[in-house]
């Protein structure tokens, strides 16, 4: 068998009755945090963008844009709901040979599981089975060093996870990976030097596509085979030849991801939340910014090459290189004691004062950073003062990484500090909820209905 149908055969085997419940509960954590996500970012410009043009598809069936009552194609509704939970940059991430941000397939799922009318067990086991998918195609092969965006990884998934909802059997799953990696391969500029809106709907595009890709293969259409391993295919053209053992993965003989995937304290990108923890705890020690000579930010590779390389980062023109941005973010955190966002609006990240302030900051790889990474994801922020005082502070483990975890009262904090401008507090209360009780949910449409704002 090829890898394409391994894979999809294990999606078709597992069933909700694999999953332990441990498991379920930190999928539905993430649920609560993605949702509080994408209902926060509801009015941004890009989500207001995409769904515009998801709108002109209508339809009285199909899958429901989060956040109102208006409905248009399962693979649309994907695109919209999963740039809803990415905006922020305040998801949860994965990190391995290849980082990932698995709660992208969160809104995708939740649009497919509402055209299917399926249950809420339904939709739990669909995300599961998308991170697992993601992850471990995560833990095999490192593609952003060779040009391609990790969000390749979630045309797979998506397509898979939708396959699932849509009670697709092996063969027609197996044609949905081909459909959705021949054809949607995505370049990595998409995080290089100034970042663009398209920074945070890159998945969501790989997800309507992964959608799309199902919903041919259900109908009957095929794809190139086998696209792993073929002549032209993705190890010879992508990501250089790798091996997976399905055996290894949940409901196999091995664990679920998704408990191994890391939520986020702060809205910023993943490999900057402990240079945050870092910058504040110097912070406690520093009289007044002014004293400020010079800062310095070690940092692993990943953390240096994806934040701290271009020069776009101490001059940033949009928010989306702002909060991929290790000087900019330290350097708020050194002057405003927060990140939130706030942080990233055109007022702060175009003051002069802040972009001088960014004038005193470095950023340089640490070897011994790196030789630790993503087992920790480290960083040590070393501030020089006009006294000569020199304050450094290392962290290790940011709030969130599964070594210091979030509790489900953080997550709940979370949700409601996100959404807080656009549910009153009783409204936040019945769609948390409704997630805490999800394996009891007979129409997954019910749920959804909950967080209509129009």
């Amino acid at each position: 068998m090829n890898l394409a149908e391994q894979l999809a055969d294990y999606v078709h085997s597992i069933n909700y009755q694999d999953i332990p419940e441990n498991v379920v509960h930190e999928t539905k954590k993430r649920v609560i945090d993605s949702l509080g996500c994408a209902i926060g970012a509801f009015n941004e410009d890009p989500v207001r963008i995409s769904r515009k043009v998801a709108e002109a598809a209508k339809g009285s069936q199909g899958s429901t844009l989060f956040g109102t009552r208006k409905k248009t194609s399962p693979d649309l509704a994907a695109f919209v709901n999963g740039i809803m939970v990415r905006y922020f940059d305040y998801n949860d991430t994965y990190l391995s040979k290849e980082p990932a941000h698995p709660s992208d397939n969160i809104g995708p799922c939740f649009s497919v599981a509402e055209s299917a009318h399926a249950t809420g067990k339904d939709l739990l086991l669909s995300i599961i089975l998308a991170y697992e998918i993601q992850c471990r195609l995560c833990d095999a092969a490192d593609i952003r060093h060779r040009g391609w965006d990790h969000v390749c990884y979630g045309l797979p998934s998506t397509a898979l996870a939708a396959g699932k909802l849509m009670d697709l059997d092996s063969e027609k799953m197996t044609q949905a990976v081909n459909l959705a990696l021949n054809s949607h391969i995505t370049m990595r500029q998409v995080r290089a030097g100034e970042l663009s809106m398209w920074k945070g709907c890159s998945f969501a595009n790989a997800a309507r596509n992964g959608v799309f890709s199902a919903l041919l293969a259900r109908e009957g259409m095929t794809g190139p085979s086998p696209i792993f391993e073929g002549e032209m295919g993705f190890f010879k053209q992508v990501s250089g030849p790798f091996q997976i053992n399905i055996d290894d993965f949940g409901g196999k003989n091995g664990s679920f991801k998704i408990a191994e995937t890391y939520l986020k304290f702060f809205p910023a990108e993943i490999h900057s939340q402990t240079s945050i923890w870092a910058a504040l705890e110097a912070r406690k020690e520093i009289e007044k910014a002014e004293d400020i000579v010079s800062v310095e930010i070690a940092s692993h590779e990943a953390g240096y090459t994806i934040l701290g390389k271009d020069p776009e980062k101490w001059n940033p023109l949009t928010k989306e290189t702002a909060d991929h941005s290790l000087p900019y973010i330290v350097g708020m955190a050194l002057l405003e004691g927060k990140i939130d966002n706030s942080t990233y609006s055109e007022k702060e990240f175009r003051n002069p004062r802040t972009l001088d302030f960014l004038k005193k900051v470095t950023v340089v790889e640490d070897k011994t950073l790196s030789s630790i990474y993503p087992e920790a994801v480290a960083n040590r922020v070393t501030v020089k003062l006009s006294s000569g005082r020199v304050v450094s502070k290392q962290v290790d483990y940011h709030k969130g990484h599964p070594k210091n975890p979030m509790s489900d009262k953080e997550v709940e904090v979370k949700f409601y500090r996100l959404t807080r401008k656009i549910l009153d507090k009783n409204r936040a209360r019945r769609i948390l909820d409704a997630i805490w009780n999800l394996e009891k949910v007979k129409d997954i449409s019910k749920v959804v209905s909950t967080m209509a704002l129009r």
